[in-house]
């Protein structure tokens, strides 16, 4: 359970950093915005380095937490609720990584 708090303060740390970039380039926000985002990015790093497993197996579990959450941003921060085929894809993303991340392995 660890993990999946892990990957979600992660994903949340990744997607904040990289809104604030995007504010900058296509919103016209200002430079100031950069300073957090480059931190949020740099929390973000650290977090997903904490995940006890090899590093491309991290990555690819955590692309199903990203994707969920990201669909929760959509619907918080931005205003727009996510419809059915959101949901289904984000449920499908999230028994992958699940699977991924649990999965029996060798000792």
């Amino acid at each position: 359970m660890r993990t999946y708090l892990v990957y979600t303060m992660a994903a949340l740390a990744e997607i904040a950093g990289c809104f604030s970039a995007w504010a900058y380039f296509r919103r016209g926000a200002s430079a100031f915005w950069l300073v957090p985002g480059t931190a949020s990015l740099l929390l973000f790093t650290f977090l997903l380095a904490r995940i006890e497993s090899a590093a491309g197996r991290t990555f690819a579990a955590y692309g199903g937490v990203y994707i969920a959450a990201s669909l929760v941003w959509l619907w918080s921060v931005e205003g727009i609720r996510p419809d059915r085929w959101d949901l289904i894809g984000a449920v499908i993303c999230l028994a992958g990584a699940s699977i991924i991340l649990l999965g029996p392995r060798p000792a």
